[in-house]
């Protein structure tokens, strides 16, 4: 491999550039008399060009020019010589005028000083440059080094460029920059050619890339999607740009760059937010989110502190979690009108002061149990979280006059198989019917599983592979909606701008994603292969797990919002008079801890709820037993 030379030491830079400066005023004499000045110019050079080279210097020296390494030279470099030139050529003016003043004649003709100006800027910036392409043509005729392609033709592609020319021992060598939209095909980027998207995979071939740098900022997601996929199909590592507000001191360093990781392919168009409109309910106004530790709450926090609030309280029994999100929100978002309360939703005592002294006027309910096979093992705890802490804090919302309650629930509560799924669904009941008998606005969101959140599939997949496998799914045909979760918390806070109460909104939760394809792109992602590096071991389904996940009870259907990606679901109403005491006899049965009675129950107010792959099978199969005998004696009688 042929080593670049190393850097010029800074004397050096600052010796060629004095005699560049020395060899541009004689150039121009020369110039100035068509190669031909009289003696009487010759002596005047002679007695100028110290004063040229001194006010040169002392500007050179001012402005440290020769500082900054010539292979590195940029637009900000030669921006930094043309004002330094700029003041030394300035300088020069106002001798050559003062000594017109004084002695009737100019101490150098202004025509020179003009031609010097150019002839300087021109050679000092075209030196930098001459020698910045001498040292990349070394260091690129390296045939051994990592070939990469920059995906883009922006701002952000030509900054990847200079980050990666940084690296002087690297070896790797940019060998095109692609235009995602064929827009600058055949043009070049610093010598470098632009080729067309569907040049990649001749020039995977051609030049055996390694590696893909996505340094695209404005490419749509599903177009994103199919470069990712196609760089995955070749098997090409494939990297992307953070954001420029983490750059160091303004420079992306190549230590900077990100893999590509599964978020990004299930990334889709930004939400279109009405913020007036949000504005409107929260601005000025003391918001409680409940679960704020957790990943949903935590980002509920960060979207509401956006919209101007009086105050935000915290509350959740996390107390870590609560303290990280406390300091993210001093340090970080620069927002302090928030309370930090640690307290569990259950605690009746706790949240009566909550409400008694901030007096919350919107409520964000996020706290929840959502693990499906621990609920499923434990429906006592279920119950007292999801159903109770649910209702001592609505129950509260109204006796202090809540202007709008806004509870996070789950597509698990459509047509439930587990005992999550349900008490979320009882909990939607309760809010649905307070909402009919009081004044605050009940309000209920309605999405499927999002991207990283505490404990879902990705998190726990990516360590797998971290671990070397294998990487467990419970069956090969399970399907799951996705949904980032900036985007569900978003999409909650515009539902809860339009909510009137007593609506269940859902999301428009996309494609549904296959889980063993899910599982698949993430070993690819991580540059290993499925079957030979990784293994993927099938456990079959966990208690109260079902293949697919619905937004709508089979007797729902839709009416649409003014969002194109908010629904309202039509679902059945209840009466208080029978809710209420259902409700509160499934409260009674917690102190027992029997199981049986208490999932007996939850199916007694959620009909629809039928157990799968769950010991309470038993129950629906009672049921069902029990129907065919009063069926059979309907019969006979």
């Amino acid at each position: 491999m042929i080593q670049p030379p190393k850097h010029t030491p800074r004397w050096i830079v600052f010796l060629i550039d004095i005699l560049i400066c020395l060899f541009s005023i004689t150039l121009s004499f020369y110039v100035r008399f068509e190669f031909s000045p009289s003696n009487e110019f010759k002596l005047l050079l002679k007695s100028i060009i110290p004063l040229v080279l001194f006010i040169r210097a002392i500007h050179f020296i001012s402005f440290r020019t020769f500082a900054g390494l010539i292979r590195y030279t940029s637009t900000k470099d030669a921006e930094r010589i043309f004002i330094v030139t700029s003041l030394g050529t300035f300088v020069l003016f106002i001798i050559n005028f003062i000594n017109y003043i004084a002695n009737k004649q100019f101490l150098i003709p202004n025509s020179i000083l003009l031609i010097d100006y150019f002839i300087t800027i021109i050679l000092l910036v075209g030196s930098r440059l001459t020698y910045k392409a001498i040292y990349y043509t070394i260091r690129n005729s390296d045939v051994d080094g990592e070939k990469i392609l920059i995906i883009g033709v922006e701002q952000f592609a030509a900054a990847v460029k200079r980050a990666v020319d940084k690296e002087t021992l690297s070896g790797i060598r940019i060998v095109g920059f692609i235009d995602p939209y064929n827009r600058q095909e055949g043009n070049k980027i610093e010598d470098i050619e632009i080729y067309g998207i569907n040049k990649i995979e001749f020039l995977v071939q051609k030049y055996d890339v390694s590696k893909i740098i996505l340094a695209s900022k404005n490419l749509d997601p599903s177009r994103k999607n199919k470069i990712i996929e196609k760089c995955l199909a070749l098997n090409i590592k494939v990297q992307t740009v953070p954001d420029a507000s983490v750059w160091i001191n303004g420079e992306l360093n190549v230590k900077q760059l990100k893999n590509i990781r599964i978020e990004d392919l299930l990334e889709r168009p930004p939400i279109v937010l009405d913020k007036k409109r949000i504005q409107d309910y929260i601005k000025g106004k003391v918001v409680l989110v409940t679960g704020a530790a957790g990943s949903i709450g935590s980002e509920m926090v960060r979207q509401i502190s956006r919209f101007y609030p009086k105050k935000i309280i915290l509350y959740d029994i996390a107390e870590t979690p609560l303290y990280e999100l406390e300091l993210e929100l001093k340090e970080s978002i620069h927002f302090f009108d928030f309370e930090t309360v640690i307290g569990s939703v259950t605690n009746e005592y706790r949240l009566k002061k909550v409400f008694e002294v901030f007096k919350p006027q919107v409520v964000f309910h996020a706290a929840a149990y959502k693990h499906v096979p621990m609920m499923e093992n434990n429906p006592t705890e279920a119950v007292f979280n999801n159903v109770l802490g649910t209702k001592l804090i609505a129950d509260f919302s109204v006796k202090f006059g809540v202007e709008k309650f806004v509870m996070i629930s789950t597509d698990k509560a459509v047509n439930p198989t587990n005992v999550m799924g349900a008490s979320k669904r009882i909990a939607e009941i309760y809010t649905q019917t307070l909402n009919t008998t009081s004044p605050t606005k009940f309000i209920t969101t309605r999405f499927g599983n999002v991207l990283g959140s505490n404990g879902s599939v990705i998190p726990r997949f990516r360590k797998q592979i971290e671990n070397g496998g294998p990487v467990t799914i419970t069956h090969p045909d399970i399907i799951r909606y996705f949904m980032t979760i900036p985007e569900a918390c978003q999409l909650v806070l515009e539902a809860g701008a339009m909510g009137q109460g007593g609506e269940i909104f859902i999301f428009d939760m996309g494609k549904p994603v296959k889980i063993l394809d899910l599982a698949k792109k993430m070993i690819k992602l991580s540059g290993l292969t499925y079957g030979k590096d990784i293994q993927i071991n099938f456990t079959g389904l966990r208690p109260g797990e079902k293949l697919y996940e619905e937004l709508l009870n089979n007797k729902e259907n839709t009416i649409p919002t003014y969002h194109p990606k908010i629904m309202i679901a039509k679902v059945d109403e209840y009466s208080s008079d029978d809710v209420f005491p259902m409700i509160n006899e499934l409260i009674s049965c917690l102190p027992s801890h029997n199981n049986f009675l208490i999932v007996s129950k939850m199916k007694e107010i959620v009909p629809e709820f039928i157990s799968r792959n769950s010991v309470y099978e038993n129950i629906d199969k009672q049921k069902e037993f029990q129907k065919h005998e009063q069926d059979s004696k309907f019969k006979s009688a």
